[in-house]
């Protein structure tokens, strides 16, 4: 690893004003929004430049902060990671991700959640992470069950999309589960 934000396949890096077209693209497919939030009427590409423009020109880090998920290969844009709902004083935090469907099943998920914990464990001294994931989405739920969330509840008719009431399944890692198979990173 060259640095922390790079993993084997990808890195992560901030926003910049050129990803807009990598956004509009995951807001394409309505099953995709779905799984990740709640579907919003289209916006303009001018309104995606302005959203994306917005974000690239804001401070890094913070409470509440989105990363671009870049391919190493090729630079591509395959998504992005954010992290929000942040409470230093309980040491809780939440993530979410969302891959662009032609990046999909390749890993980079999976890297870009591990490099996300690692920061905000290692060097943010949170102690839990927390997602929130539809219970409708499977994918979602397997690729945090893969890296060791337990899942901790569930909120009944939770939320309502495309036409009904669903679950919301909750999940957690604590930092020292998370340690018990991830090597803390080196100070060299």
């Amino acid at each position: 690893m060259n640095d922390m934000w790079t993993g084997a396949k990808i890195r992560l890096r901030g926003v910049e004003p050129e990803d807009w077209e990598g956004f509009r693209d995951l807001a394409q497919h309505t099953a995709d929004v779905r799984n990740a939030d709640l579907v919003e009427p289209p916006r303009s590409d001018e309104g995606f430049r302005a959203w994306t423009a917005e974000r690239a020109g804001r401070p890094p880090g913070g409470e509440a902060f989105r990363l671009v998920v870049e391919v190493l290969a090729d630079r591509a844009f395959a998504g992005s990671v954010t992290v929000g709902e942040s409470d230093s004083r309980a040491g809780r935090f939440k993530t979410g991700i969302e891959i662009a469907r032609g990046h999909r099943l390749k890993g980079y998920a999976v890297e870009a959640t591990e490099l996300i914990l690692t920061y905000m464990f290692a060097e943010q001294r949170y102690n839990k992470c927390e997602v929130e994931i539809y219970a409708f989405n499977e994918a979602s739920l397997a690729l945090y069950r893969k890296l060791a969330f337990i899942e901790e509840g569930r909120l009944r008719q939770h939320e309502f999309i495309a036409g009904g009431y669903h679950d919301v399944v909750l999940l957690g890692i604590t930092a020292a589960e998370y340690w018990a198979t991830h090597q803390a990173p080196s100070v060299r």
